[in-house]
């Protein structure tokens, strides 16, 4: 008999730390039937094949060796719900909390039907997240080691290089020249150091990335939208996962905390700022598509400057990524073009992507210019583009495998 079809007999709860979790069950009538145990994480594995049956629904909460767990979990039980802490902690606050109650809790709340569970995605989805979150990790790190440079600058009165980026190699005589003290000199070398190894890594992850960007389908449907990169491209398809589960593009703004918050009670009504309440990735990326988009697409540096006339710069630039993410649902659920974008403009998209990735990533041993015109045709539009401008060259497009528009 399918697992779906057995009514869950048993409601268990885990409170899962570093080194240990408390187990506790309750029954249909959410008595406490099981428990509490605690047990060490260790021996998750023997105490499930011990403890739990088929009829047993355990739930979580999420943290961060949540997917682990779940995966040892799901072949004994009827199910296992991974709950978002904020949804458990607005239905209870209690004054006491120990790892016993909150267990019970759970159970309590699972039994009851009262924790939306957070999805679980594949193992490809959580692998290509830990990567991207990896390499924001080395760009922070990154980031962190320049502003402490500048500071040295500013803290003795130095004038800063005249290249557009002081932190290239080419650029560490000049630092190591500087007039400091032995000891600040000592600093600013391991801060060079540390640069150096970000970039390294940074370097490392993206190939990586741009060999996955490359087989996926869904990033030439993202790049086409002006301010989407592949690797944010990439950052938003590993943050979306599985674009069916969001049946409207309200609900994937929500998901990304881009909504703003509503009361609607009585004769009070008014709305908010951004709830902030969803994937701080998806929203980071978002925002930065923003930024890129006003710089360089007419069409979105025209609506930000209308919102501009009603709103502060930074709101403006928000309702900017909320209404670009709209676009992503619809280019993503309909696979389909930008409508704000033309033709030439999707072909110079796909054009610099393709070297991004570099040709030898590009599938089946495409040229840059045969991925172009791919995926144009994919689109169906472009038929009638024989060259795109790319600087202060122009380069000829393979004719489109599409017949001719009247």
């Amino acid at each position: 008999m399918d697992t779906l079809e057995v009514v869950p007999q048993r409601f268990i709860g885990l409170d899962i730390h570093k080194n240990y979790f408390v187990a506790t069950g309750v029954n249909l009538d959410k008595e406490q039937i099981l428990g509490p145990q605690r047990v060490p994480n260790a021996r998750l594995q023997a105490w499930a094949e011990r403890e739990l049956c088929p009829t047993d629904a355990v739930v979580l909460e999420m943290t961060t060796n949540t997917w682990k767990v779940v995966d040892t979990l799901e072949p004994f039980t009827h199910s296992v719900t991974v709950a978002h802490p904020p949804h458990v902690h607005l239905i209870t606050r209690a004054q006491v909390m120990t790892d016993k109650k909150a267990a019970l809790i759970l159970a309590q709340l699972h039994a009851a039907g009262l924790l939306p569970p957070v999805w679980v995605p594949p193992q490809e989805v959580r692998q290509l997240r830990a990567l991207i979150a990896q390499r924001w990790k080395m760009v922070r790190l990154a980031t962190q080691a320049k502003c402490r440079l500048q500071s040295v600058l500013h803290k003795y009165h130095l004038e800063a290089p005249p290249k557009s980026d002081p932190y290239t190699p080419q650029m560490r005589d000049w630092w190591e020249a500087l007039p400091l003290e032995p000891l600040e000199q000592f600093r600013l070398q391991s801060d060079l150091d540390t640069v150096a190894f970000a970039r390294q890594q940074l370097e490392r992850l993206e190939q990586c990335l741009a060999y996955h960007a490359a087989r996926d389908e869904r990033v030439p449907l993202l790049v086409q939208i002006p301010g989407i990169g592949f690797i944010n491209a990439v950052t938003i398809l590993a943050a979306i996962g599985e674009i069916g589960r969001f049946p409207s593009a309200n609900q994937l703004v929500g998901y990304t905390g881009l909504g703003t918050k509503v009361h609607d009670s009585g004769q009070l009504q008014w709305r908010g700022r951004i709830t902030k309440m969803g994937r701080r990735d998806l929203r980071r990326a978002m925002v930065e598509a923003a930024q890129a988009a006003v710089r360089c697409h007419d069409h979105w540096k025209a609506e930000f400057q209308r919102l501009c006339q009603q709103t502060a710069k930074k709101k403006a630039k928000v309702a900017i990524a909320r209404k670009l993410l709209v676009t992503v649902w619809h280019t993503l659920t309909k696979d389909e073009g930008d409508r704000f974008a033309t033709p030439q403009q999707v072909a110079c998209a796909f054009f610099g992507m393709a070297y991004k990735l570099k040709v030898k990533n590009l599938p089946d041993g495409m040229s840059a210019l045969q991925y172009t015109r791919h995926h144009l045709d994919r689109l169906g539009i472009g038929q009638e583009l024989t060259h795109i401008p790319w600087g202060s060259k122009t380069f000829k497009l393979p004719p489109s495998q599409l017949p001719q528009a009247d």
